[in-house]
């Protein structure tokens, strides 16, 4: 026979794949926040013909989650984690950086604070959806780094969706793109550890500069 397993050791591994399933939970696209309905820019994006194949989808999605608003995210996601949810909410809401955006993170982020609240009993006001996911992640005593890390998997999966649907690109190219791209996530929530509000940035302009022209696209799909 084996050596024992120590209780305590069993106890922290059940409650790590406890934690893990919380999150897949918080952040699967069956979570009614709405994020099938939002594109981020990405419809303007591929209708001008930015985005044509897998490629060059992955080539714009490293540069949100580097430099546009899912690194954006991530640092407010942080920042929520230990800070005051309050005052970090206003500062997400004055860094949306076109109507649409800040529809996008206001609506969802309402969305998940009431299935937060019916499902756990946990009270997060209305927040942005970055904040609230913070707050969420902070009153369920839930790993910072894999929030995070998780978080921005659900960004790219849902933006690698809305391409399958517009390029259009085939599942299994989603399912590529989405691959490549998890070192990045690991990565980026590994750096926005303990963020404030120095970290706040942003230069993806392409992006907000698609998000500020889909306000205005003649046919639209999705609400962003």
């Amino acid at each position: 026979m084996g050596a024992p397993i120590h209780t305590n050791t069993w106890r922290q591994r059940m409650t790590t794949n406890t934690d893990i399933l919380t999150l897949s939970q918080l952040l699967s696209p069956a979570f009614p926040v709405g994020g099938f309905a939002y594109s981020h820019g990405l419809e303007t994006a591929i209708n001008d013909g930015a985005i044509t194949d897998a490629a060059t989808l992955q080539v714009w999605l490293s540069d949100l989650l580097h430099v546009g608003g899912a690194q954006s995210d991530a640092v407010l996601l942080n920042m929520a984690y230990k800070g005051d949810p309050a005052l970090v909410d206003a500062q997400a809401r004055a860094f949306a950086t076109s109507a649409e955006r800040l529809r996008e993170t206001d609506l969802q982020g309402a969305a998940f604070c009431e299935t937060v609240q019916a499902v756990w009993g946990i009270d997060l006001g209305r927040l942005c959806y970055p904040v609230a996911v913070g707050r969420a992640v902070a009153e369920m005593d839930l790993d910072i780094a894999l929030s995070t890390a998780m978080y921005l998997q659900a960004f790219v999966g849902n933006l690698c969706a809305a391409a399958m649907r517009l390029v259009p690109l085939g599942q299994v190219d989603g399912q590529k793109v989405q691959t490549a791209l998890k070192p990045y996530c690991t990565n980026v929530a590994n750096d926005c550890i303990g963020a404030t509000k120095n970290e706040l940035h942003g230069c993806a302009w392409a992006s907000d500069i698609a998000s500020m022209r889909h306000e205005t696209q003649y046919s639209r799909v999705f609400r962003s």
